[in-house]
């Protein structure tokens, strides 16, 4: 019989700047009396990925530039130290309107606020997204397999608002240890016809199925996601960006 499961990892506590992530995530494992499996997938939520790196910022240290004042003026008053940070993790604006402003990331996430945070990191703070999820989620991911002599997927998840839906869900922004999307293209279904645009994005779906254990207000940040079958090979959370080429939101074809 097929079989997911999805374990809450409880117990973290609160994640300091230098704290070592695979290791406390073991550790807590263990208290809990779960041991870790080949195949298991690591969720964490970008939070705790992003205070254990440093990227906390307080917003009394930001002097917002000409652009961020202007910007606060056309969007209801938004707070310019804000929209100075989110200008400076992004490319460019991708759209805005009212409060609201859709930007892409270096990283090349569309997402609303470059993914800052203002929710639980404490009045006047905000936190933005790892530099580097993917390279985070490796890190994270040698870590737990050198404490636990096993083979582990490491997804780094974020909650992104959906172009066409109402509603967030959390989405995969690093990925370590399989490869994100399974492409089914060139296969036939039971009917004999052949798939021509079926390609699952795995990595997004193991993301929010996690949170539906991790919660928002649950101080759960990472959950086991285990009997997944993944794609061995290694991939990277940049192959589930659309190229900009392809995006009609974003003026392409």
């Amino acid at each position: 019989m097929r079989r997911l499961e999805i374990i809450g990892v409880e117990g973290l506590g609160e994640i300091g700047s230098g704290d070592p992530l695979g290791r406390l995530v073991v550790e807590a494992c263990e208290r809990q009396g779960v041991t870790l499996r080949d195949g298991d997938v690591l969720v964490l939520a970008q939070k705790v990925v992003s205070k254990s790196e440093g990227r906390a910022v307080d917003l009394h240290t930001v002097t917002p530039s000409a652009e961020a004042s202007r910007l606060s003026a056309e969007l209801d008053g938004k707070d310019p130290r804000l929209l100075e940070l989110i200008l400076r993790e992004s490319r460019r604006i991708v759209a805005k309107g009212r409060s609201t402003i859709v930007v892409e990331t270096h990283h090349g996430f569309v997402c609303a606020n470059a993914g800052i945070d203002l929710s639980n990191i404490g009045t006047g703070r905000a936190l933005l997204l790892p530099a580097d999820p993917d390279g985070s989620a490796r890190r994270i991911r040698d870590e737990a397999q050198r404490l636990t002599a096993t083979a582990l997927g490491v997804v780094i998840t974020d909650t992104f608002g959906r172009p066409w839906r109402l509603g967030t869900t959390d989405v995969a922004i690093g990925v370590a240890g399989f490869a994100p999307l399974i492409d089914y293209r060139g296969q036939t279904d039971p009917y004999g016809y052949e798939l021509k645009a079926s390609v699952t994005a795995v990595a997004d779906q193991i993301a929010g199925a996690a949170e539906l254990v991790m919660g928002k207000t649950s101080h759960v940040p990472a959950a086991i996601v285990r009997g997944c079958e993944l794609p061995q090979h290694d991939g990277s959370a940049q192959e589930l960006v659309r190229p900009a080429a392809d995006d009609l939101f974003r003026g392409g074809r």
